[in-house]
């Protein structure tokens, strides 16, 4: 059977698609809830009050009800005497009336007494052999609260729209109002597709190509976010019959189906083939940067359909800039409050695409209160993407590239985003991640140490940490050492060392798998000497040792992914440091030490974030003495 691959031929713009997706219906059904169950709903109706707010005139002080007239030009000189008839208090029906000479105590909130038409305040007034002197004039109404002020009985109370806050909730409940007419939530359905997905929590099989599935928790929070309530689904594999059924139930079930994965133009990519055959295609493919192979569509009886993207960062700037305004207006939730701030870009930006790219970006304040943009695109398969960024700038298809300095606008995601504390970026290492735990709000890239100088050449990042000799490498970045510390680096191999691995030697002439770090890595760099100056005792090339050591040029990011490599049986030995050997059980055979500093941009030395990482570093002793193999240096102050 021959399959063929869906092209994308005629992208729809942006304002197509949210055109597309305006057309479809998600509006539930009203519904009616328990006053205690409707904070935050929208109200579906007007609620007007039937009854008076307060239904009698009331106390607002502590004081005494009097009739205002018997007090006409008292003062503290020339007093007037009123007689005490009694007392009223909150809750409690009067069962005495203010007469002519008189004067009654009362409570806050009391209902006043007849005859009483004001209230002299406490402070004003002396008790004295069972009469009262009052030292101050009142008017009629001083004091009173008449019944219907707070509302009247007749009154429109909230209108439909309304979102309900405590406020209101507060008012519905002074008018004894226990049901609450609302706006329905949206059900919406997330159906993840691709037979490689596992649920958190199972178990997972790395080596059979399976991952954990992101796209269904990360858009179920969304919807919920945006006032929609998520219903989640089986995994559906590519199979056409098992993927139909599953979106055909969802459909039957919820007002919205989303799914993610299989919109792509790949051959086993059929989810637009079943939107087709069952519903209404309205569009497939969108001129956007990540996230073209969108969806739009129903299914069965008009149900509305969205297919997102598969790689998570994709799938949930997809939901958030197409889905959640949507979702929120089906809830009868107004859009969220706009958050943006306006930055400069710190470097140079190229794209040329011809496509609307919504670029994820973070934020760093440059130690002057200014605010630097810097990209944040790992990739769409990302998800540490979803968490290092800070928002969104959104390019136009026609704009090539953004010029370090240019300023752009950031879309948050959220108000309360702000920049981190502190920006670093460079090698990965135990001690590091344990430092970065005792400083306030901090953001680490660990990217490697030729990446972590060019981002501080650039006047990105904060910090760069650096292993290694890197004096060639740092020759013209001006900097600034925090402190420094060593640690010890070799080949991590299985418990009990079955190979007989004594050194660098035994990776050159044995039969051994071996699992590298990448360029950007310190240990990459030093490993890579070490094989020069084992070149030249044997008069020969690095190149040719390194052409025979089995897997030298196949690099891991992660600095304890290699020793997790051996651990599980999928190499013979990996580089690695003493302290990743340790704490997963395995053998070590050293190559060396290798020093770690912390540089800063010395126009950021004296920011609060790089201060409190200094102070930091300065008082980890217990972490570098913890961490076998790693030895404390001396930081300049």
């Amino acid at each position: 059977m021959v399959r063929m691959r869906k092209q994308f031929r005629d992208l729809a713009s942006p304002e197509d698609a949210r055109e597309a997706i305006a057309s479809l219906d998600l509006t539930p059904d009203a519904e009616t809830v328990a006053l205690e169950d409707a904070r935050g709903r929208v109200l579906a109706e007007r609620i007007d009050a039937e009854l008076d707010v307060p239904g009698f005139d009331r106390a607002s002080m502590d004081g005494y009800a009097v009739r205002a007239r018997d007090t006409f030009g008292a003062d503290e000189a020339d007093p007037v005497e009123l007689d005490l008839a009694g007392a009223v208090h909150a809750g409690n029906e009067p069962d005495v009336a203010v007469d002519p000479g008189t004067a009654v105590e009362i409570s806050t909130g009391a209902v006043m007494p007849p005859g009483a038409d004001a209230v002299v305040i406490v402070e004003r007034t002396e008790e004295r052999d069972g009469s009262l002197v009052v030292y101050s004039a009142v008017a009629p109404g001083d004091s009173v609260m008449p019944a219907g002020t707070d509302i009247a009985a007749g009154a429109r109370a909230l209108g439909p729209g309304t979102r309900l806050t405590p406020r209101e909730i507060g008012l519905l409940s002074a008018l004894g109002v226990d049901e609450v007419p609302v706006r329905g939530k949206p059900t919406v359905g997330i159906v993840s597709t691709g037979d490689e997905l596992v649920r958190p929590g199972d178990e997972l099989r790395s080596e059979a190509g399976e991952i954990y599935d992101v796209n269904s928790y990360t858009i179920a929070a969304g919807v919920e976010e945006a006032g929609g309530v998520p219903k989640l689904y089986p995994h559906a594999g590519d199979d056409y019959e098992e993927m139909e059924r599953l979106l055909r139930r969802a459909a039957d079930e919820c007002d919205l189906v989303l799914s993610s994965g299989s919109t792509s133009a790949s051959a086993v990519d059929v989810i637009y083939r079943v939107v087709e055959e069952r519903g209404e295609l309205l569009l497939h493919g969108v001129s956007v940067k990540p996230g073209k192979p969108m969806l739009v569509g129903t299914l069965g009886e008009g149900s509305a359909y969205i297919g997102l993207p598969g790689y998570p960062v994709s799938a949930l700037t997809i939901f958030r800039t197409f889905v959640a305004p949507a979702v929120r207006d089906a809830a009868g939730l107004p859009e969220p409050r706009t958050a943006t701030v306006e930055g400069a870009m710190a470097a140079r930006e190229r794209y040329a695409e011809g496509r609307t790219r919504l670029m994820p970006v973070g934020l760093v304040d440059d130690g002057d209160g200014n605010t630097l943009v810097y990209p944040v695109d790992k990739g769409s398969g990302a998800t540490t993407s979803l968490v290092e960024a800070d928002g969104v700038v959104e390019v136009p298809a026609d704009v090539e590239y953004l010029a370090e300095g240019e300023s752009v606008t950031v879309q948050l995601f959220s108000p309360d985003v702000r920049a981190p504390d502190l920006l670093g970026v460079g090698e990965d290492d135990p001690a590091l991640s344990r430092v970065l735990d005792r400083v306030s709000s901090p953001r680490y890239l660990p990217f490697g140490s030729r990446e972590g100088l060019r981002r501080l050449r650039d006047g990105i990042s904060d910090v760069a940490v650096v292993a290694g000799d890197r004096g060639d490498a740092i020759d013209g970045i001006d900097a600034v050492e925090l402190g420094s510390w060593t640690r010890e680096w070799g080949l991590v191999v299985p418990a009990g060392n079955p190979d007989g691995v004594s050194g660098l030697a035994d990776l050159v002439d044995g039969d051994l798998r071996f699992i590298n770090r990448d360029s950007n890595s310190g240990l990459r760099t030093d490993l890579g000497n070490a094989v020069a100056a084992l070149a030249d005792e044997r008069g020969t090339t690095r190149h040719e040792l390194v052409e025979s050591i089995e897997g030298f040029d196949r690099g891991s990011k992660a600095f304890e992914s290699p020793a997790r490599a051996v651990a599980a049986g999928r190499a013979d030995a990996g580089l690695g440091l003493r302290a990743t050997a340790d704490s997963l059980g395995l053998d070590f055979v050293s190559l060396g030490t290798q020093p770690v500093a912390v540089l800063a941009n010395p126009d950021r030395a004296e920011k609060p974030g790089v201060d409190s990482f200094r102070d930091a570093l300065a008082a980890s002793d217990d972490v570098f003495a913890a961490l076998a193999g790693v030895e404390r240096g001396q930081a300049p102050r």
